[in-house]
């Protein structure tokens, strides 16, 4: 059996689609998934051992300049690309116009989010087979009753699986040359939204606990603020590290060895999560009810970030790290 997903992005929304996809591998041995994602994050479906081909969407990158798309010929490729196998399913788990068109435009039955179930509810006039799915549940949840619905499978009442596969490569392999260290945090400060933002004090403050607890903090970035913003906190705290840039795959292995990640609310906490890390995740504008980190480890999640001090988020570290 042949299914496509559509899930282009976010980051976040992706690896909440994982669990969904080991469910119906358990319950359809012979199933297998191609998937149509950004090419940005074409790394997090490949994690998953159900998972056969990628197909990388950059919609994000035609929509800049999409005239500049159509004459270079890239949206006729994307429609060829997308055409190239028949499938038995396609499943839109994003529910937007744009995952509908995709999904449309693919060979075979298109399946997807019904017009109060879908984020943009007219993606629902483009499936073939529409469900209803509440919306006032987590995330995860609903992709996986959506994936049940439409494969014709049981849910199962177990915890989310990820199906992440292993990774082989060392963390001292990946940094050749930056020192590693056996103890070490991670803070996760960027996001895509300046009011998700924590304090760069408050970042501070918290990387002094860590340093007095003998612990080393590394400070992945994405971009050039981010990258300014975790240079100015290495800067008040020496054992603070700024890493190198880091693709996912070289995020995953730095998660795993990790005490546990403190993090805003961003879609590479969802990532550390999946890998079963602990973490403690910020919220303020968004309610972690629905979209909140979920993983095999302690997930810790707290509201109203803006009045949180670092001593605040600092107990909670403690209580999720052994022997601290």
């Amino acid at each position: 059996m042949n299914v496509l997903i559509v899930k282009t992005s976010s980051l976040g929304d992706i690896v909440h689609t994982l669990p969904a996809l080991t469910d119906a591998k358990a319950a359809i041995p012979n199933i297998s998934f191609d998937w149509a994602v950004e090419e940005n994050f074409a790394q997090i479906p490949k994690m998953h051992t159900a998972v056969q081909d990628v197909l990388p969407i950059a919609w994000r990158r035609y929509r800049k300049n999409i005239l500049q798309a159509i004459c270079s010929g890239e949206l006729k490729q994307l429609c060829s690309m997308l055409r190239q196998k028949q499938y038995d399913f396609i499943i839109d788990a994003q529910g937007l116009i744009k995952s509908a068109v995709i999904a449309k435009i693919t060979y075979g039955p298109s399946f997807g989010y019904d017009l109060d179930s879908a984020r943009e509810k007219y993606a629902a006039y483009f499936y073939d087979h529409k469900f209803k799915i509440a919306k006032d549940q987590h995330a995860i949840l609903r992709m996986r009753k959506l994936f049940a619905a439409v494969l014709g499978y049981q849910l199962p009442d177990t915890a989310p699986d990820y199906g992440i596969k292993q990774q082989s490569a060392s963390l001292r392999t990946l940094f050749t040359k930056q020192s590693t260290h056996n103890d070490y945090i991670v803070f996760l400060h960027g996001t895509s939204r300046e009011e998700k933002c924590w304090q760069e004090e408050k970042w501070m403050k918290l990387a002094s606990f860590a340093n007095l607890n003998n612990l080393v903090v590394y400070l992945p970035w994405g971009n050039t603020a981010e990258l300014e913003r975790a240079k100015r906190i290495a800067q008040k705290c020496s054992n603070a590290k700024v890493l190198p840039k880091l693709d996912l795959d070289a995020l995953v292995l730095l998660f795993k060895q990790a005490k546990v990640v403190v993090s805003v609310d961003t879609g590479l906490a969802h990532l550390a999560a999946a890998l079963s890390i602990p973490v403690v995740a910020l919220y303020g504008a968004t309610d972690p009810k629905l979209i909140g980190t979920a993983g095999s480890n302690t997930q810790i999640h707290l509201i109203d970030f803006a009045s949180l001090e670092a001593a605040d988020v600092w107990r909670h570290v403690v209580n999720v790290i052994p022997g601290l």
